[in-house]
């Protein structure tokens, strides 16, 4: 819950999650009501695995209709010196508490601009009563079409940060983070101030270079669902990128689940859905990989360090070799 400066985030992963819960769990009466010192206790301890790891800092960007408890985020920080970094934002209409919205959505036609009004009160003033802050918005748009749902989350998420100044982390079906940038930074957000979130769930290279010559950051962010996608599949895609010269512009995580609100995923299925539950499976089974693939650990390293710490200190990115690309001057 405190603030922190970007040279302070040290090695980071950008997208893994203390805990979720699916709207409606609370509903179930069949599941008991979580037990606080306990989902504490397992945070803990797969924090002190990551400093263990060499790891300083973690972006938890739940979604507010997804379970977010930033009161656990502060505890588990507290208990272990960890920076965590939370957001404020809605999740997609599929999975999301979009019944509220789409009400909205359907009586407002100025429904992103309220949508908005309450991220940037998150920002600036703090999340409920707690007085903690979002330190970036949470974006998430689902499959092809683009919805008007998701339109509306992409203006909401432009207009806040537009406002406040703070970044975006999005969440996509490994489609549509190309519209993503292209409506956002035509509302005039710079591009570097835009993760474009589970990219690695494409093996599109075409697509990733899309993101990347755009300006903005590819989030690598899945390592471990299998479910999704093969790791394989992913360091192939992830070495494409770094030999094209965009390594610069990708960032790394899991985004692995440690505790969950209701019975989410029984957890007899995730081995079986091939659903990684370690947030150090980058580290100990990637890294290996794509050493052997031929990425240098400078360049592991400027993934998992440096280039957090220009997201969130708000770098312009240069444009590639042998790319222009449209952005960094745009809302600058």
């Amino acid at each position: 819950d405190k603030a922190i400066t970007p040279d302070e985030l040290g090695k980071t992963l950008v997208h893994e999650h203390l805990q979720i819960g699916m709207p409606g769990w609370e509903f179930d009466p069949l599941i008991p009501l979580p037990v606080m010192s306990e989902t504490v206790a397992k945070c803990v301890d797969r924090i002190t695995e990551l400093q263990d790891a060499g790891f300083k800092s973690m972006i938890d960007p739940c979604p507010s209709d997804l379970g977010r408890d930033v009161s656990l985020m502060a505890e588990v920080a507290s208990r272990t010196g960890f920076n965590i970094m939370c957001a404020t934002g809605l999740y997609t209409r599929e999975l999301g508490a979009a019944t509220y919205w789409d009400m909205q959505l359907r009586m407002n036609p100025d429904t992103a601009k309220y949508v908005a009004d309450g991220y940037i009160k998150d920002i600036t003033e703090g999340i409920g009563d707690t007085g903690i802050k979002a330190g970036l918005i949470k974006l998430s748009t689902g499959n092809r079409p683009l919805s008007d749902y998701d339109a509306m989350l992409i203006e909401a998420a432009g207009h806040a940060a537009l406002a406040t100044g703070v970044p975006i982390i999005s969440h996509t079906e490994a489609v549509l983070g190309d519209v993503q940038q292209e409506r956002l930074t035509a509302m005039g957000v710079p591009a570097h101030r835009i993760i474009v979130g589970h990219s690695c769930g494409s093996d599109c290279f075409e697509y990733h270079m899309r993101i990347a010559t755009g300006g903005s950051y590819l989030g690598f962010d899945r390592f471990g669902l299998a479910m999704v996608q093969p790791d394989s599949t992913r360091v192939a895609s992830l070495a494409k990128v770094i030999d094209a010269g965009a390594g610069d512009r990708v960032v790394i995580s899991h985004d692995t689940v440690w505790c969950s609100l209701g019975s989410f995923i029984p957890e007899e299925k995730m081995a079986e859905l091939g659903i990684n539950t370690t947030p150090l499976h980058f580290t100990n089974v990637i890294v290996p990989q794509l050493l052997e693939a031929g990425v240098m650990p400078a360049q592991i390293d400027t993934m998992l360090t440096d280039n957090p710490r220009r997201y969130f200190a708000g770098e312009a990115l240069p444009s590639l070799p042998g790319h222009a690309h449209p952005e960094n001057s745009v809302g600058a």
